[in-house]
């Protein structure tokens, strides 16, 4: 009893010193609560200025009178034409120009009266987004026009258009709306794991390598406190000020949903109480985890610099555990729920896909958390006993 009693002394105190430092801790909760709405404002502008530039059914052509009969098309295609720059190619490449430019040859007209196959240019850059999204609907307008012709040369020699359809395809999509949607906000995941470390970083730091800086550290092991009992308390509010960021980092969420820009985005993205609560169910074991890992990592440093600097090694594994489902194409993997960080954002997508979590798929990130504290916690314990012999 005197021990949880010691933890909750210790516990109270290294709050009210992470809260004492008002500038940093407010700078973390500003970040935390305002980074769902930036990120979705972000990303539904994107999206919403792709769907703009699909509306405008712009096409951006150079040649175009050397091509009537494509000219009538597309113009019946409620398409507008614009001439292509002189300079396209430049602007391109700079991103100046955000439409793929078709380059119609001078023999267009006549090789397609005659039978042959003219060959025209899309004309596009891989490195521009917007260019390349369009060489996609103007290579389907061309299709169009292309089928058109044909039809319309076999209509005249008594042929079936039939013919050009043997197999009819009818494309099926098992993915529903929030899955669809989980394309397009699969960083929300990243970003919110990133907020629960940088919610926990300096608590962590401060309460260890700072104190030892401070020269306040020796004289804290000289309490009747235990050593366990000072470490309980000091992840105690460590890991509290992360769950807190934790938090606000998930309902940000909610109001961040009235400033998507993007209809489709906004029909398609499900976000409420419940997915708030399946990401908490989530991240809060990991809070508490990565919280006790910062401190056995800073406990190790005599400075508070020298563990900043050893904390961006927490913080890069952290960034980098996501991009393992990014690249593993073959999807989830069993092993994945057993590495912290890639199980906790292979749960989060699986929420913002609508897919649900079985209880097996909770419990295992869950174990892997409490050993990790368990063992980093440990660490730290036995660095204070040192501390204190010396």
């Amino acid at each position: 009893m005197n021990t949880w009693n010691s933890a909750l002394a210790v516990f109270r105190k290294e709050l009210l010193d992470a809260m004492r430092d008002r500038r940093t801790l407010l700078v973390v909760l500003v970040s935390a609560v305002l980074m769902g709405p930036l990120v979705l404002m972000a990303l539904s502008g994107l999206i919403a200025s792709f769907e703009a530039k699909a509306e405008q059914r712009e096409l951006v052509v150079a040649g175009i009178q050397f091509a009537p009969s494509l000219k009538n098309y597309v113009e019946r295609q409620t398409w507008t034409l614009k001439e292509a720059p002189g300079d396209y190619e430049q602007k391109l490449k700079d991103s100046k120009l955000g439409d793929p430019v078709l380059v119609i040859p001078k023999n267009f007209e006549s090789d397609l009266l005659r039978g042959d196959s003219p060959e025209v240019e899309l004309v596009s850059h891989s490195a521009n987004k917007q260019s390349q999204n369009g060489a996609r609907r103007v290579a389907d307008l061309l299709r169009g026009f292309s089928q058109e012709r044909v039809g319309l040369t076999l209509a005249l020699r008594g042929v079936s258009l039939d013919l050009l359809t043997p197999v009819k395809v009818q494309e099926v999509d098992l993915a529903n709306n929030q899955t669809r949607a989980a394309q397009f906000t699969s960083m929300l995941a990243f970003f919110v794991l990133l907020a629960v470390v940088s919610g926990a970083i300096n608590a962590a730091l401060d309460s260890t390598a700072g104190e030892r800086e401070r020269g306040s550290l020796e004289p804290l092991l000289m309490n009747p406190a235990t050593g366990m009992a000072l470490v309980l308390g000091k992840w105690g509010a460590v890991a509290a000020v992360s769950m807190l960021i934790a938090v606000l980092s998930c309902l940000s969420f909610l109001p961040g949903q009235w400033l998507l820009r993007s209809d489709t985005l906004q029909a398609m993205f499900q976000f409420g109480w419940t997915e708030v609560a399946l990401f908490l169910v989530v991240l809060l074991p990991f809070a508490a985890a990565i919280s006790a890992v910062l401190m056995a990592v800073a406990i190790r440093c005599k400075s508070f610099k020298e563990a900043q600097a050893n904390s961006t090694v927490v913080v890069m594994a952290v960034s980098l555990m996501p991009m393992v489902s990014m690249f593993n194409q073959s999807g989830e993997e069993p092993w994945h729920l057993w590495v912290p960080a890639l199980a906790q954002n292979t749960l989060m997508m699986r929420v913002l896909k609508g897919e649900g979590l079985t209880a097996l798929q909770v419990a295992v990130p869950l174990l892997v958390c409490a050993l990790l504290t368990i063992a980093a916690l440990g660490f730290v314990a036995r660095r204070l006993r040192g501390a204190a012999v010396r």
